[in-house]
């Protein structure tokens, strides 16, 4: 539907007029829209195949033998294992390593029979390990049967690492055996869930970075300040890769820009910032998948519990089924209670649980007051701290560069006690 405007002068006929339509020009809002949508599979298409190329260039990398190997991952889990040397025994589905032998040597083993060829890399499934500590793969082949092999096992998270010994020189013939050996003291217990030997073709590689990328990752104290979701330890962390695929899509977008300025009509900016969206979304979909397995965590361990069940199975269980001992023992009226304890966590739940009463600790760190700072009717409750000794004898509580104090036994537990200052 059109409406005539007045001619301007020089118009000799009606059809020199000028027409406004009511509808508007549909034609341009339908190459505009078409256009939006072209420039988003040119987008999508640009960050995709720099995806792939990122990965297929990480697989050349990596891979250390065949893409597609004809062998199967080979699994022993905790029941095959032997411990040789150490003190230990099975929980579940780990064998759970307390304590060294006598000459601080962890080891355990177990008869195997691959060709080493067909399996380049070797994990042995450990937690619990120090940061520090000596680890090694231990291996024994058909083709030096006395000699006994090694490899380094690196450690990052308090878990092993798995280990590539397709390039040594040892690693021939088929491996008849393989063994775990840990040297120095363990300050925790150590759970060893198994060993795996895989032929680290291309599906594995890449299913192991699906699995350090998506892997469950329960809420703990860092939570609020991290990205949440993922394997403690990722080869590859997802953020890292994103921002990579973004950054060099950006180049393919202004390479191709220049070299087809009509195809490409947003700006790179625009661009860049659209891919950075895109990206951090990826991400919090990640996020959102670990909060809702989260979510099922935290129902299947709360739900249904009273106050006091709720406590004992929360990360502090233990710590409150021994402040209800305390609590037993402690006069009805508040007192002055000291807490000690080498965690941070554990010093600030124990005065939690024992308010009302006049609690001091040390958010900080696990220093004791000092003996004179110490008066008799003052408590002391200890909790999972070391250097403490106390000489029931005499009486005298003994801790840091040989401070004593009169104190009595009230209560003990394995790794709590409280005692009243005298």
């Amino acid at each position: 539907m059109t409406s005539p405007i007045n001619a301007p002068e020089g118009a000799t006929s009606p059809d020199d007029a000028i027409t406004v339509s009511a509808d508007g020009p549909p034609s341009d809002a339908k190459v505009s829209g078409g256009n939006l949508r072209r420039q988003a599979i040119i987008a999508a298409a640009i960050f995709g195949a720099v995806f792939v190329v990122c990965v297929l260039v990480y697989l050349a990398l990596v891979v250390p033998g065949q893409w597609f190997p004809s062998a199967s991952i080979k699994t022993w889990n905790a029941t095959n294992l032997t411990l040789t040397r150490g003190v230990g025994h099975l929980a579940g589905d780990e064998l759970v390593v307390t304590s060294p032998d006598p000459n601080s040597i962890t080891l355990l083993s177990l008869v195997t029979d691959f060709r080493s060829s067909d399996y380049p890399g070797v994990a042995w499934v450990v937690k619990g390990l120090a940061e520090d500590a000596d680890v090694r793969l231990l291996w024994t082949s058909d083709v030096r049967p006395d000699k006994l092999n090694s490899a380094a096992i690196e450690v990052s998270g308090g878990r092993s690492l798995p280990t590539v010994v397709q390039r040594n020189p040892a690693w021939l013939g088929h491996i008849k055996g393989l063994a775990l050996a840990i040297h120095g003291p363990l300050p925790q217990p150590v759970q060893i869930k198994g060993v795996v030997a895989t032929p680290l073709g291309a599906a594995d590689v890449l299913r192991d970075r699906l699995h350090e990328w998506f892997a469950f990752e329960t809420w703990n104290g860092t939570s609020i300040n991290t990205i949440v979701g993922g394997a403690d330890h990722q080869e590859v962390p997802l953020p890292v890769l994103l921002a990579l695929v973004v950054g060099l899509s950006g180049l393919a977008f202004m390479a191709l820009r220049r070299w087809r300025p009509g195809n490409f009509a947003p700006s790179t900016p625009a661009f860049l910032a659209t891919l950075f969206l895109v990206a951090w979304l990826l991400l919090d979909a990640r996020w959102g998948f670990n909060l809702m397995r989260q979510e099922q965590a935290t129902n299947a361990l709360f739900l249904g519990k009273d106050a006091r069940a709720k406590h004992l199975v929360n990360d502090d269980g233990p710590l409150f089924a021994f402040i209800e001992k305390a609590r037993a023992v402690l006069p009805s009226t508040p007192v002055r209670i000291v807490i000690v304890a080498d965690a941070d966590y554990f010093r600030g739940r124990a005065a939690y649980h024992l308010y009302p009463n006049n609690v001091y600790f040390n958010p900080r760190s696990n220093e004791i007051p000092a003996a004179t700072l110490l008066h008799a009717g003052d408590w002391l409750l200890v909790f999972q701290r070391r250097g403490i000794q106390y000489d029931r004898s005499q009486g005298r509580l003994r801790w840091d560069n040989g401070q004593t104090v009169n104190a009595e036994l009230k209560l003990v537990e394995p790794g709590g006690a409280l005692f009243l200052i005298r």
